[in-house]
């Protein structure tokens, strides 16, 4: 027993994989979790409308972060706070100028914004004022988008990204390692194909499977909770494909530094919580420190979770969500520009595989 426990002990240093999955995987958890995982929202990013808007700003408590001011030009006070709530600009809204008291517009999609509000103006004046220097009177709070804050709502949008994260990544490395152990990957390096094209047959087969648990996982959502999709189908079909396209290309690229399947899984796993954790579906970004924060701009899943909420809850148009399409795109091709020379090395004549 002595000799088996120290033949385990060397083969587990010698596969450094797993020791660092060990080790490395709970500290890693530790400190996302620690300066993630919390529901706090100590700033609401809020738009003022209306006559007297920037007095009204200097008047508000500290809670409610300034984002604009709005007070008279092509638009109405309501319609211009209401765009700024669509296009995600501002979790909250106050109209002034109405009578008899200010109107509140709160973002329903923004869950934990939209509660931390509903608190501060119960505190002010059970929720039906708005008790400032400026601002007083009857205040008529109307919550948009999501007016019963179901949990749901801002879930399934995000876990339709979490289901292809998973089949795009997990699914699609497991896929290639297999045929790179059975030996038939070896076989490409002899025929007539580029790098590119072996890259693209690969993630074509499994980009239509992903597509279709996406159209399922939609029609679910809508038919069974009764999500709402109130925008564009093209501008969310567009943004899916794009993210799909870069999660695909991740699981490619996996497979390419991966020798079994065990070692890939350990790299997709690796590559799938954080992107729960930090992309903020379960956490807003907006709690999450920014020594840790940027790692969620480097993540897919964090833009795709923009789109779907944006596009099914608050039916935001393309031209005000170029900025998580671009990053989408630079991302795949990025990832697919890698694992593209990752093939090109592994398919070169004279390459020990």
């Amino acid at each position: 027993m002595r000799a088996m426990i120290m033949k385990e002990f060397r083969q587990l240093r010698r596969d450094r994989r797993t020791l660092a999955m060990m080790i490395v995987m709970p500290v890693l958890l530790l400190v996302i979790l620690g300066y993630a995982a919390s529901f706090d929202v100590s700033a609401v990013p809020t738009v003022v409308a209306g006559p007297g808007a920037a007095a009204v700003v200097k008047a508000l408590p500290e809670t409610f972060q300034p984002a604009g001011t709005y007070q008279t030009g092509a638009q109405t006070p309501e319609a211009w706070a209401r765009d700024q709530l669509r296009d995600g600009h501002a979790a909250v809204a106050i109209v002034t100028g109405s009578a008899p008291g200010p109107q509140v517009l709160i973002d329903g999609t923004q869950l934990f914004d939209a509660q931390k509000t509903l608190q501060e103006l119960s505190a002010l004046g059970s929720g039906t004022a708005v008790t400032t220097a400026s601002v007083s009177g009857s205040a008529s709070v109307q919550i948009l988008y999501n007016p019963e804050l179901k949990t749901s709502y801002i879930m399934i949008p995000g876990l339709a990204g979490v289901i292809l994260v998973f089949v795009g990544t997990v699914i699609t490395s497991l896929g290639v390692v297999r045929e790179r152990q059975a030996g038939t990957l070896e076989q490409l390096a002899v025929m007539p194909l580029r790098p590119a094209d072996v890259f693209l047959g690969k993630i074509i087969p499994y980009f239509v499977v992903a597509v279709a648990d996406l159209a399922i996982v939609v029609a679910v959502g809508v038919a069974v909770f009764g999500v709402p999709f109130a925008g564009s189908a093209a501008v969310f079909a567009l943004g899916a494909l794009l993210f799909v396209f870069v999660t695909l290309g991740l699981g490619v690229l996996i497979s390419s530094v991966s020798q079994t399947q065990g070692q890939a899984i350990q790299l997709a796993v690796m590559t799938l919580l954080p992107q729960v954790l930090l992309s903020g579906l379960i956490f807003p970004l907006s709690s999450i420190v920014i020594g840790v924060r940027w790692i969620a701009y480097l993540l897919p899943l964090t833009y795709f979770t923009e789109i779907s909420r944006g596009v099914m809850l608050r039916a935001q148009p393309l031209t005000t969500l170029w900025a998580p399409f671009v990053y989408l795109a630079l991302l795949g091709a990025v990832v697919a520009t890698l694992a593209t020379l990752r093939f090109r090395a592994f398919l070169a004549p004279g390459t020990s595989r």
